[in-house]
């Protein structure tokens, strides 16, 4: 009787293993990967905004003045 009631739990347990909806951890897994992707782009555009202000100030500093 115990073994059934095991065996029974067992398969009930797979069931609802088997029907679980994985669309949530896929929208995590989206969610991180936008995260990332975001995190580079904003240390990219600090990176290069420094250096392009730097270059755009130089090229400035060399043109003649306007009258």
């Amino acid at each position: 009787m115990i073994e059934k009631l095991q065996f029974m739990t067992i398969m009930f347990i797979n069931d609802l293993k088997a029907k679980r909806d994985e669309r949530g951890a896929t929208a995590v897994e989206y969610g991180l990967m936008v995260s990332l992707i975001a995190a580079a782009i904003v240390a990219t555009v600090i990176l290069l905004g420094t250096k392009l202000d730097q270059t755009f100030a130089f090229v400035n500093g060399k043109l003649p003045a306007h009258p």
